[in-house]
């Protein structure tokens, strides 16, 4: 008696096996024909789509990675298109920007070839000219600096660098620049070393380019570079008094291709400060802004000051 109740158990919990092994598989191929028709309505472009499975289900850890392959998916996609659409906007913004002053080049210097002026009128059109081949060839260096740096091949050449006599000499080429349009300056820049693992071009032209937003932009009549190490940071201040910058455009001024142009000049091709904050980031620094309407803009640089070992920098 007792092993024919032992077997009718065996039997029945045998039963009760296969029945939910049977449940289960059912509602498995359930759930599996649910995903493939959430994948096709994936591939067909709905990229909010997922695939919902509860915790204890057997098919939630399958259900769960292909959300995530999804999710990823999608966040790349969209970063695709963002780029696409930013490509679009550069090239539109390129077709103006080198057009237009091509075309005044072209004008000036055919008027000053087939004589059609008077002879100071002709000198006034070269020099005219002159300018604006110099205005093409610098937005065309910030074009190719930006594709250089946005691309798979830009490296850095972090070497040991003496940081204070490198800034001095970058001021002095922005001197006459200075004389010339009439801009008082003032610089600030310690008297010994500072070591700093850095790339100096790179370096170089991050200082050129905040330079230039300045003394392009700006309409300042004055600007003041002042250079600090403390904190274990490396400080560079760049602030000018011109026209400011407006609270809402603040945030926005080193997104490639942005250009505050409300009442401020429309020269340039909203590539320098993009470039600035690129170039500052992969050599592990951060830069920031601050500004109000008619009380000019301050740049605030900032990098790590380099460990060293052994007498020399970890570079």
């Amino acid at each position: 008696m007792y092993q024919e109740v032992i077997t009718a158990v065996s039997m029945l919990i045998a039963c009760l096996s296969a029945a939910a092994s049977f449940i289960a598989l059912r509602r498995a191929r359930k759930q599996v024909a649910g995903m493939a028709e959430a994948l096709a309505d994936i591939r067909n472009g709905n990229g909010n789509r997922r695939i919902l499975a509860g915790p204890h289900e057997i098919t939630a850890p399958l259900a769960y990675e292909i959300n995530d392959v999804v999710r990823s998916y999608e966040d790349r996609l969209l970063a695709v298109r963002r780029t696409e659409e930013m490509n679009k906007r550069l090239m539109t913004s390129l077709s103006h920007d080198v057009r237009t002053p091509l075309t005044t080049l072209i004008g000036y210097l055919d008027a000053a070839h087939k004589r059609i002026v008077t002879e100071k009128e002709c000198q006034d059109y070269v020099e005219t000219a002159r300018r604006k081949a110099y205005d093409l060839k610098e937005y065309i260096d910030v074009l190719f600096d930006w594709f250089k740096l946005n691309s798979d091949e830009f490296t850095m050449q972090i070497e040991e660098v003496e940081l204070s006599e490198v800034t001095r000499n970058i001021l002095i080429d922005w001197i006459p620049v200075f004389e010339e349009q009439q801009i008082e300056y003032a610089a600030s820049i310690p008297d010994g070393p500072v070591r700093a693992a850095l790339d100096s071009d790179a370096y170089t032209r991050i200082l050129n380019n905040l330079i230039q937003n300045a003394v392009t932009h700006s309409r300042a009549d004055r600007i003041e570079i002042a250079f600090t190490q403390q904190d274990g940071d490396i400080k560079i201040r760049i602030q000018d008094n011109g026209i400011g910058i407006k609270e809402e455009d603040l945030p926005q001024i080193f997104e490639r291709l942005y250009k505050c142009d409300k009442g401020r000049s429309e020269k340039g091709s909203g590539l320098g400060l993009s470039i600035v904050r690129q170039l500052t980031e992969k050599m592990g620094g951060s830069i920031t802004a601050q500004s109000r309407p008619g009380e000019g803009v301050a740049f605030m640089i900032r990098f790590p000051c380099p460990k060293e070992e052994g007498g020399k920098l970890k570079l």
